[in-house]
């Protein structure tokens, strides 16, 4: 009779396991993803998109970093977003210019990158950028998508002005604290 019992409990193991596997199979044949707070290292793919403004001069071919991340300390950080250019944009229009290597950051256009890092668990909410060399530059906006969670993506971060060379400057909206006077925004201190 032990034996019996044996059975039966290796039978409904078998059987829990194969409903287990079963709607995990059923999940990832209907196209649906996995939530990412399910899967903490998991790498996500994010867009960066930078626009340079159109006033003479407001060009670089100076290296620039960008850091960027969500409420939850998720700090990802690009030494140099130069080497991460995928395409350049259209500002007129949803379509790629790919007919002709460019640099980025010229001026009037808009430059896509892509960087691969861990995921953010929140939105976006911070986005500063570094100059380091000895041009000027003068973005207009940056903005990250999350290609796997666009719910993650960020809103557009306005810069429209020359940045100051070798200096983390960009804003951060995670935190923010509702005074008389307004807004008032938690600035983030990196070395």
């Amino acid at each position: 009779m032990p034996d019996f019992g044996r059975v039966i409990f290796m039978l409904s193991v078998v059987v829990v396991v194969h409903v287990m596997f079963s709607k995990k199979m059923a999940l990832a044949s209907s196209g649906a993803t996995i939530p990412l707070h399910l899967n903490a290292k998991r790498n996500c793919t994010y867009a960066i998109t930078v626009k340079t403004t159109c006033i003479k001069g407001a060009d670089t071919t100076n290296h620039v970093s960008i850091r960027f991340g969500d409420s939850n300390s998720n700090d990802i950080f690009v030494h140099r977003l130069n080497s991460k250019h995928v395409k350049r944009l259209d500002p007129l229009e949803p379509q790629v210019l790919d007919d002709v290597p460019t640099k980025p950051f010229q001026a009037c256009t808009i430059d896509q990158f892509e960087h691969k890092s861990h995921c953010v668990d929140s939105p976006v909410c911070y986005l500063y950028l570094k100059l380091t060399g000895q041009d000027d530059w003068r973005p207009g906006f940056a903005q990250v998508r999350v290609l796997e969670g666009p719910h993650l993506s960020s809103d557009y971060f306005y810069f429209r002005r020359y940045l100051p060379r070798n200096v983390w400057h960009g804003m951060d909206v995670c935190d923010t604290d509702v005074t008389p006077f307004g807004l008032k925004y938690k600035k983030k201190l990196f070395s």
